[in-house]
């Protein structure tokens, strides 16, 4: 196989705009075609399937197969999209029989006509004046059976196992987001193609950050003397720590934005701001040194170093006659 990546669209081998289920046709049948199990002389088949599934994977996504008819295979390329993580999971499902590897027959076994069914796949009944046409329940359609079923799949091809599986979690995805693993569901029935694996997820809540689409919230706290006097304040962001310049007089409650320091937006539409939510806190204990001082400086403190208090009990003075 070549080192340089093919198209995907000549991987498939459908054109550029090619509807969904022209590409989810062709994707099934040239995973047959070159699925290892059926080519155990070509040393390149294992290759050649894993590059349908990397076609596939990206096209039959709306959103992976826009980038890539825009940016190519750059848009795919380790740091392309930044952030986000990756999580491994475990799961039971249906996989392929390793004694039978899918074909669901003993070894030397054969497939012979469905005897119910004559080797048509369909059965007909007669319903009065009616005949009506159904699936043959022995051979499901198939209109063959094998003459000796695999004794550890029952003739199915597929065994339940517990099986891991890596997801790669994209930046400033949202709770209850699905994210689809292609070719990691359960196998198909005697070596027919894997389905696909759909993952919900649910996002835990973070000791630190609140989260409001692209934005993050978070409440700093500061001492009395910081808010009256001004300062700076490390604040916890994504990356790291960052610096908050808290001017003279800041009141609790008050807000501030840090640009560009929230959830990378999942469309790559930029990142969202961090709002800072100050809360001065007030001392619960002081010594007698302390008390006195404080008490000197509420002593000096006019109306003119209160103006919220002032304004409150100016529209509040009728309720206190």
């Amino acid at each position: 196989m070549p080192t340089t990546k093919r198209d995907y669209y000549e991987v498939l081998g459908v054109a550029r705009g090619a509807p969904e289920d022209e590409i989810k046709r062709a994707y099934r049948k040239l995973a047959v075609k070159f699925h290892p199990d059926k080519n155990p002389d070509d040393p390149h088949a294992e290759e050649k399937f894993k590059e349908l599934g990397e076609a596939y994977d990206v096209l039959i996504d709306g959103d992976k197969r826009a980038a890539y008819d825009r940016f190519g295979h750059a848009a795919f390329s380790q740091g392309a999209a930044g952030f986000g993580t990756e999580k491994e999971i475990e799961i039971r499902k249906l996989d392929t029989c390793d004694q039978c590897n899918g074909s669901g027959a003993e070894p030397g076994s054969r497939s012979i006509n469905c005897p119910t069914c004559g080797g048509r796949g369909q059965v007909i009944s007669s319903r009065g004046f009616f005949q009506v046409s159904q699936t043959c329940p022995r051979c499901r359609g198939a209109g063959q059976i094998i003459e000796k079923p695999c004794h550890k799949c029952g003739g199915e091809g597929r065994v339940e196992n517990s099986s891991r599986i890596k997801l790669k979690i994209p930046a400033g995805i949202g709770s209850g987001s699905r994210l689809r693993s292609s070719r990691n569901g359960e196998a198909g029935i005697r070596s027919g193609p894997p389905g696909d694996l759909y993952v919900v997820l649910h996002i835990k809540e973070h000791p630190v950050f609140q989260r409001d689409e692209d934005d993050l919230y978070c409440e700093v706290p500061i001492s009395f003397a910081m808010a009256a006097l001004g300062g700076e304040v490390p604040v916890p962001t994504l990356e790291g720590k960052a610096s908050l310049r808290i001017p003279v007089g800041t009141q609790t409650g008050q807000v501030f934005k840090l640009r560009g320091k929230g959830i990378a937006n999942i469309e790559s539409r930029g990142r969202g701001d961090l709002l800072a939510r100050v809360i001065v806190e007030v001392p619960t204990r002081l010594n007698s040194e302390q008390r006195r001082k404080l008490e000197e400086f509420a002593n000096s403190c006019g109306e003119e170093n209160t103006p919220l208090h002032r304004s409150f009990f100016e529209r509040a003075k009728d309720f206190f006659r």
